[in-house]
């Protein structure tokens, strides 16, 4: 399934014309991680989340420096409740492990809500469907192509 996911991400960067790079390295578990291997700035990876607000599944996007504020989140939203998906429900949904998905909801049908201050990288990184795989692009090409509800979500 990784690997489909990594081919539908690509296809989606090149109907879009986004210029991007793809990093094959050992494998990654935590952001940290990520950024060393990459070579690249903490806050400039795009951590997707995936949770559900009451009955709404959605995929949270954040600079990999800051955590989600459920606080926040719930009283934006209306929401009562906000939990992050269980591992297995993370799989059944994406085919996927948490860590490994790519910040574009619309590749699992989620809509996506993106923390503002991930713009403050001119680029940004995260894992494309394996923890092995890393893509760096723009952050604009980002938003252009994923159009993502921008939002303060992140502490």
């Amino acid at each position: 399934m990784s690997e489909r996911v990594f081919d539908r991400l690509e296809d989606l960067l090149d109907r879009h014309g986004v210029q991007y790079d793809v990093l094959r390295h050992e494998a990654v578990h935590t952001s940290q991680q990520a950024a060393r291997v990459r070579g690249t700035p903490l806050a400039s990876g795009a951590k997707a989340l995936i949770c559900k607000g009451d009955d709404r599944v959605v995929m949270f996007v954040l600079p990999a420096d800051r955590r989600l504020d459920s606080r926040e989140i719930r009283r934006q939203q209306n929401w009562r409740r906000l939990r992050f998906l269980s591992r297995e429900e993370v799989f059944e949904l994406t085919g996927l492990e948490p860590g490994a998905i790519p910040p574009f909801g619309q590749l699992f049908g989620l809509p996506t809500l993106c923390d503002r201050r991930l713009g403050e990288n001119e680029r940004i990184n995260f894992n494309a469907g394996d923890h092995c795989i890393s893509v760096g692009m723009n952050y604009a090409d980002y938003v252009r192509t994923e159009s993502p509800e921008l939002g303060e979500f992140a502490e």
